[in-house]
């Protein structure tokens, strides 16, 4: 949820003990701030005086190793929702399917997503960020070695649920976290987050290109003809795959001391320790600050806070809270649509990408694996262009939050529609490389944009719930995409439909949160 708050970083100067105790902290009380103060006016106060000393304390070398620890987040996620579409054409070949129309390997990732993302985020507005950030990639690394290992398709997409599952809420807890200690002059840095999902799938394109095209089957081989030993690309991938999560996990832990962020520490009115945490950035990064304990106390009791975290009262609260005022409800409602029409939209573009490119290398004359995973790895490293374009626009007053996204969702719409008439290899190529950034201007904006327009004492729940309704979507995307043909143009058509789609929903959006601060 978004706060403007115009007294600048040193606000907090006027709320020190010489203003009365009992003065409420000034919120002007327009739109999304009536929101707020409607739910919870205490908690509207004490958001702004720790809004305040963080601004006051300003961007830090912890929050730097922040935007690299918590990218790595987002790194794995994409990294393996790619490595197990990647490895599935090839699993299919060596071991056949048991289904003749589900693709269950991407069917098992989207059910682990779904779990993944329900438990890390539903979980971290009642224990907080601190425990999925330290552990969720080792348990990640884990699996997905664990994966490259599997004798047959049953028990392989039984390790890719796992591994998703792990990977599930990253980047809700990550984006979380991230904003959560950043000033408000840094905030466009979450959407530059999301560079580090298109690192992510650049890693795994690359890595594919590398093992998937000299380790791999003959395209035309048949399950009795593709062995183990001509077939290990797709090992070899998770492989490394796993090793390198687990030097990530490993950065994790011993980079950075992880501290619960203030502003959820606020929302469960554990002041002290909110007054702890920024006491201690300040003076180790020898930044002022001028917020006392006493100040931070005096605002009063947020409500709810002196029964029990596991109270059904505070549960039903951190769903129900989403939903307070009829705003708050309607702009909830907006961007879970929009997660559950990107949800559907994924699996049917990113996903099954390599059965398109294969598909289109055939109609130009070359099916090669090499020339099959080239491309993939193009499209990939493409795709970092989105995010940087992303954080760039959305800073701009004529486009901010809401254009942005629908500029995204309009130019990938357009490209996929043209995407249907490639003719030659070079076309192919272009347009899908150009949709990868296209689409990641999307994505790097909907990442960050969903935290902002959240209520911290909610967030991590209403961020879980967007990312469980688009990881329904992407269950719906698996099964369209297994019954349908997906070597033909006919999923591009849905695929453009859904952005066309975005691109209204986008502007329905009821909340710009450009030049606001999240609380």
């Amino acid at each position: 949820m978004l706060l403007t708050y115009h007294e600048g970083p040193n606000a907090s100067e006027s709320t020190r003990d010489d203003k009365p105790n009992n003065a409420p902290t000034t919120v002007p009380a327009t739109g999304l701030q009536k929101e707020l103060i409607a739910v919870d006016e205490v908690l509207a106060r004490k958001m702004a005086l720790v809004n305040g000393a963080i601004d006051e304390i300003g961007m830090t070398p912890f929050q730097w190793k922040l935007f690299f620890l918590n990218g790595f987040g987002y790194a794995v996620d994409s990294l393996l929702v790619v490595c197990q579409s990647i490895a599935q054409p090839a699993v299919t070949q060596e071991f056949g399917n048991p289904s003749k129309h589900i693709a269950g390997v991407a069917l098992a990732s989207q059910i682990g997503l779904l779990v993944g993302a329900a438990v890390w985020g539903f979980s971290a507005d009642v224990i907080g960020r601190k425990l999925a950030f330290n552990s969720s990639l080792f348990l990640c690394a884990t699996f997905v070695l664990i994966a490259g290992g599997m004798p047959n398709y049953i028990s392989f997409s039984a390790m890719v649920a796992i591994y998703s599952a792990g990977a599930g809420g990253n980047y809700v807890l990550d984006a979380t976290n991230f904003l959560e200690f950043l000033p408000v002059s840094h905030s466009w840095l979450v959407t530059f987050l999301a560079i580090w999902w298109a690192v992510g799938y650049t890693i795994t394109g690359l890595l594919a290109w590398a093992f998937m095209s000299n380790y791999s089957c003959d395209p035309n081989a048949t399950v009795a003809e593709c062995t183990r030993a001509d077939n290990m690309g797709w090992r070899y991938l998770h492989f490394t795959c796993g090793g390198l999560v687990l030097i990530l996990s490993i950065l994790r832990l011993v980079a950075i001391r992880m501290a619960e962020t203030p502003r959820w520490l606020a929302s469960q009115n554990r002041d002290e320790e909110v007054y702890q945490v920024l006491l201690s950035l300040s003076e180790k990064y020898n930044r002022p600050f001028t917020l006392t304990l006493s100040t931070l106390t005096s605002q009063g009791q947020v409500q709810h806070t002196e029964q029990s975290v596991y109270s059904a009262l505070r549960l039903r609260s951190h769903f129900t809270g989403l939903f307070s005022t009829r705003k708050l409800a309607y702009s909830t409602i907006m961007i879970i649509l929009n997660w559950l029409f990107i949800g559907t939209v994924t699996p049917l573009y990113g996903v099954f990408l390599p059965y398109y490119l294969q598909s289109r290398g055939a109609d130009t004359g070359d099916n090669s694996n090499y020339t099959t995973w080239r491309n993939y790895a193009i499209n990939q490293v493409a795709g970092l262009v989105g995010p940087v374009i992303a954080a760039l626009l959305i800073e701009l007053r004529l486009f901010g939050r809401r254009r942005t996204l629908a500029v995204g969702a309009a130019i990938t719409t357009a490209l996929q529609f043209g995407y249907t008439q490639v003719q030659t290899p070079a076309q192919n190529l272009g347009v899908s490389a150009a949709i990868s950034a296209a689409s990641n201007i999307y994505y790097g904006t909907i990442y960050a944009y969903t935290p902002e327009i959240l209520p911290s004492a909610h967030r991590a729940t209403g961020y879980g719930l967007c990312v469980v309704v688009n990881r329904i979507g992407g269950i719906v995307g698996v099964l369209v995409g297994s019954y349908a043909d997906v070597t033909t143009t006919v999923p591009l058509f849905v695929c453009a439909g859904l952005y066309g789609a975005l691109i209204v929903t986008s502007l329905l959006l009821p909340f710009e949160s450009r030049g606001k601060r999240a609380v």
